[in-house]
């Protein structure tokens, strides 16, 4: 399925990213009151790294991606999972029935939709008291590695911007009228991961492809720079998962 972010040339460096604190899913679990054997629909399920939490937790997942090749590794990382299920869509057109869900998740996924539309579509599919949420990891920026990479960024791309994922998400899920008050959480995660690994997993970044443009490679290319110029196998790299999510309004 064609959408303006392609992500095929970076659906395998996205296997190298983050998983999410697992402190903040069980929150987010908690809260929305789901139990083994409840239905999730997962939008924008990508490499499932969120499918697979649902699916450990005892969910019954609908994963939901519209690009080939993302979708292709997701099926693959899920296989052991008879409770997951992948199919073609996106967060304004799942093509999931109507009251089907007790949640609804966006994984890294919420900022490449129009919003509202994301938002009524969660509605749609979810049952009475259904619970949305959506969730992003983000760079600890004060970490000194972080720094310098977010240089090389501002350096290379005139007016870079992280777009609404860094955004609070509040405003826009108030702004729907569908859904309760809004409730935040958030948890850190140390990712451990090869040097290597992490300097492959910048090619997944489609907001930094999308603004850099031709530069992309180039900027890959120092950045590569900087992590290798430590001289470690291994680095540690912080990152803090935010959620946000909310209950359809009764």
């Amino acid at each position: 399925m064609k959408t303006e972010w392609d992500y095929t040339e970076l659906a395998e460096a996205y296997l190298k990213r983050p998983d999410y604190a697992q402190e903040a899913i069980d929150r987010m679990l908690e809260i929305a009151g789901v139990k083994e054997g409840d239905s999730a629909c997962d939008v924008g399920a990508g490499a499932a790294h969120l499918t697979l939490k649902l699916a450990e937790y005892g969910l019954n997942v609908c994963a939901v991606e519209p690009n080939d090749a993302m979708r292709a590794n997701g099926i693959r990382r899920t296989s052991a999972f008879e409770t997951v299920q992948w199919f073609e869509g996106v967060g304004e057109n799942t093509g999931m029935e109507a009251s089907a869900f007790e949640l609804v998740t966006f994984g890294s996924s919420f900022n490449v939709c129009n919003r509202q539309e994301a938002l009524e579509e969660s509605k749609r599919i979810l049952k009475e008291n259904g619970w949305f949420a959506c969730m992003w990891n983000h760079r600890d920026l004060d970490d000194p590695l972080q720094k310098e990479i977010e240089d090389i960024l501002k350096r290379e791309i005139a007016d870079y911007n992280y777009g609404t994922r860094r955004e609070d998400q509040t405003e826009v899920i108030d702004h729907s009228g569908l859904f309760g008050g809004v409730i935040y959480m958030e948890g850190t995660v140390l990712h451990e991961i090869l040097a290597e690994d992490f300097i492959e997993g910048w090619k997944s970044h489609g907001t930094v492809q999308r603004q850099s443009r031709n530069k992309f490679e180039a900027i890959n290319e120092e950045i590569r720079k900087v992590v290798e110029a430590k001289g470690t196998e291994y680095i540690k790299v912080p990152y803090t998962t935010r959620i946000w999510m909310a209950q359809v309004k009764k």
